[in-house]
């Protein structure tokens, strides 16, 4: 029997300092000659500890844990993961990601950089992220998919734990097809966001908001319609192969429900 390639799994903590922790985790996704995704890079340093977790099929399964708490505020964290030609994986996290306040009142800065190559596929679908009182995050996820590509893309952000008042959290999620733009969204709440980020035209009182993003090229022949989804989310269909679904919730469990229904019905559709 032929095995795999090693996996490359380090965990290293880099010394702290004022400004926070730098750290990185880097995947990358091949085909092998019997069809199956081997995982030739599979790098973390604290607090991003990359675990491959038991999967059935071809595809691959990597989970992100974290090895202590944060981001706080100064850290500054990067997440790349690479699918090259007819890989196929799957990215999920054990729990959810809490952003927290620093001691000198830095933001922290999450960056997400994900690549589909022609062929692959990629289910990026981590659980949801928290801003904590006092916390100040700054996250942008990159996609860049190839014409070929699948991506299945998830975010949800729950402002405050129970009863609390969130931090000033800002996201940005771009994604990009065959080397032009598809989606380029950003998002502000908490504290110090521009005015109105509470109100009607925004998030209406909600306290968790999420997106589902889903590019395939079969949507190309078969986009799905534009529907709504109850009273708070909405699937609409891109200026490509790919269809958005933007959800609000009171809280994290509901949100969760709306998006997995999204989900459900988008790779129906694909099939």
């Amino acid at each position: 029997m032929t095995h795999p390639p090693l996996l490359r799994d380090d965990t290293e903590l880099k010394p702290s300092s004022p400004a926070g922790v730098r750290a990185s985790a880097r995947i990358t996704a091949r085909r092998d000659a019997h069809g199956r995704t081997v995982l030739p890079l599979l790098h973390g340093e604290a607090p991003l500890a990359l675990r491959r977790t038991r999967a059935t099929g071809p595809e691959a399964h990597v989970t992100l844990v974290g090895a202590m708490s944060g981001p706080l505020g100064g850290d500054r964290l990067t997440v790349e993961a690479e699918v090259e030609e007819g890989a196929s994986l799957n990215v999920g996290s054990a729990a959810a990601t809490i952003a927290l306040p620093g001691q000198d009142g830095a933001p922290a800065h999450y960056d997400v950089r994900l690549t589909v190559a022609d062929g692959a596929e990629l289910r990026w679908l981590p659980e949801q992220l928290i801003s904590v009182k006092g916390s100040e995050l700054r996250v942008t996820t990159r996609a860049d998919i190839a014409a070929g590509g699948r991506l299945i893309l998830r975010e949800e952000q729950v402002l405050g734990r129970t009863a609390e008042t969130p931090g000033l959290l800002r996201t940005r999620l771009t994604v990009h097809h065959a080397g032009r733009p598809l989606l380029d969204q950003e998002l502000s709440c908490g504290p110090g966001a521009p005015g109105g980020w509470d109100g009607p035209a925004v998030l209406a009182g909600h306290r968790a908001v999420g997106q589902l993003i889903v590019v395939d090229p079969d949507f190309t022949h078969t986009p799905p319609l534009p529907t709504p989804l109850g009273d708070s989310a909405a699937l609409t269909p891109l200026a490509g192969p790919g269809t958005l679904v933007t959800a609000l919730a009171p809280d994290a469990l509901q949100l969760r429900r709306i998006l997995d229904d999204a989900l459900t019905r988008l790779t129906t559709v694909a099939r």
